[in-house]
């Protein structure tokens, strides 16, 4: 079930939420608990309980490692091995074995299970929790309800942001909504709204619409390149800022995912303004145990590889997430080798930073690296196609107007221009208006059918 679907927003969303608040505190979890079961369920029914047996293992692996003084490294590898093997066989077994027949010339048969959504989210929060019980960062959780909750909490259960335990912990215990919680997290699920609906999947079209046609050329190839661009970052940091929202408006505070990443001035940056719970758990959880940077200089390049290898493949089992991957680790570490780049001034480094980005989501958005070699090449002129197609200035015409939208609200602009009509006694009665102009216009959207996947759906 998409947020962005009418059941979640007129059936299922205002039950939860009217049920919840009517529900004694001491019986939230629980509905929580069931309520976020069912939501999992109504799109993947039968891994409903892979994830119910996932709580199951992880809940009695966090009072395994507190517990046990002797075996407590033991419970913790077997803990990391249970993440490690729900992914490599419901996303990475397949992989695997297609690529050990081609280089073979067996014929392994395939294991084709569907990917369960959600899994990368949920499997790394499991396993962070249990290696901060291991390193005391927290007490285990003793109440099973609690932790399930954690787990499966339907705001953040299959986008994220990834959300630790520790985060959470004294909320799962005791939490409260009052109306400004209520009415934030309600704006800010809204906006979330408006981000995927109206400016995403615009976006999202433009490139379905590339991806058809017989009339390419170098400024249809740009223009994609920079739609997917876009249209990934609204995507994403609008599912990110609903499930924020909806966090608030049950009283949990989740971590930011995005801070306007489109904005930075080098590579490094923009990895700390982008995806920013994913960044943060790979340097928690494998960088800085690998050694990070207080290593020798060899070693520490292939921490780097080896982290950014994995970011690769933690977005898709294929072989352009690797290179992906790679390609971000190869620039942060010419950034870190090349003092030159930062000192260039500011609008350079914004340009090649920007560059660096979008080539790397053309990657990114490829099926193969052979088409993400012909759409590059196609970006540069070297594939034959012409400077400029009449499909590519209708598209330039045609989404004129969201391209100086998506480029503009991929800014800082409209938030700061949004705090400063906040004080300002406009803002009362602006705030409602914009709410609800946007619920109406998105459902609008909705019901005519409109264009509406969710790119992280495939994670």
């Amino acid at each position: 079930m998409l947020f962005s679907s009418i059941p979640f927003l007129f059936y299922f969303l205002p039950a939860v939420v009217i049920i919840y608040f009517l529900t004694p505190w001491k019986l939230k979890n629980a509905f929580l608990l069931l309520a976020s079961l069912l939501f999992y369920a109504w799109g993947e029914p039968r891994y409903v309980f892979l994830m119910a047996a996932a709580i199951l293992l992880f809940y009695l692996y966090g009072i395994a490692v507190e517990k046990s003084e002797k075996y407590r490294k033991l419970w913790l590898l077997c803990a990391v091995l249970t993440g490690v093997a729900m992914l490599a066989v419901f996303k990475y077994a397949d992989f695997a074995l297609d690529n050990w027949n081609r280089l073979t010339g067996m014929s392994v048969p395939l294991l084709k299970f569907a990917l369960p959504i959600g899994i990368s989210f949920y499997t790394f929060q499991c396993v962070s929790y249990v290696i901060d019980v291991y390193r005391g960062h927290t007490t285990a959780q003793r109440n099973l309800i609690n932790f399930g909750t954690y787990v499966s909490l339907f705001p953040q259960l299959i986008a994220g942001p990834i959300v630790r335990y520790v985060d959470v912990e004294k909320e799962l215990a005791s939490r409260k909504t009052d109306g400004e919680d209520f009415s934030d997290g309600l704006f800010l699920f809204l906006v979330g709204l408006g981000k995927k609906v109206l400016i995403a999947n615009a976006f999202g079209q433009l490139t379905e619409t590339f991806r058809a046609s017989q009339d390419l050329s170098v400024l249809f190839y740009w223009l994609y390149a920079i739609a997917f661009t876009l249209h990934i970052y609204f995507d994403f940091s609008g599912y990110s800022d609903m499930a924020v929202g909806l966090g608030r408006i049950f009283g949990f505070r989740f971590p930011r995912n995005f801070d306007y990443p489109y904005t930075s001035r080098s590579i490094t940056e923009f990895w700390r303004r982008w995806h920013m719970t994913l960044g943060s758990w790979f340097r928690d959880y494998v960088y800085i145990p690998l050694g990070g940077n207080r290593v020798s200089k060899g070693r520490w390049v292939v921490n780097i590889l080896a982290v950014w290898m994995l970011t690769g493949l933690w977005h898709g089992a294929s072989w352009n997430f690797v290179v992906w991957g790679l390609l971000f680790a190869a620039m942060l570490l010419i950034e870190k080798w090349v003092p030159f780049l930062q000192k260039m001034p500011d609008i350079l480094r914004r340009m090649y930073m920007l560059l660096i980005v979008i080539l790397s989501f053309v990657i990114f958005n490829a099926n193969t690296l052979a088409q993400a070699g012909r759409d590059i090449a196609g970006m540069f002129g070297f594939s034959g196609v012409p400077l400029v197609s009449a499909e590519a200035l209708y598209c330039l015409r045609s989404y004129g107007v969201l391209f100086v939208v998506g480029i503009v609200g991929a800014t800082p602009l409209v938030r700061n221009t949004a705090g400063k009509l906040e004080q300002r006694s406009v803002a009362t009665v602006l705030r409602p208006v914009i709410a609800l102009a946007l619920l109406l216009i998105c459902t609008a959207f909705l019901v005519d059918g409109s264009f509406n996947p969710f790119l992280y759906f495939r994670f």
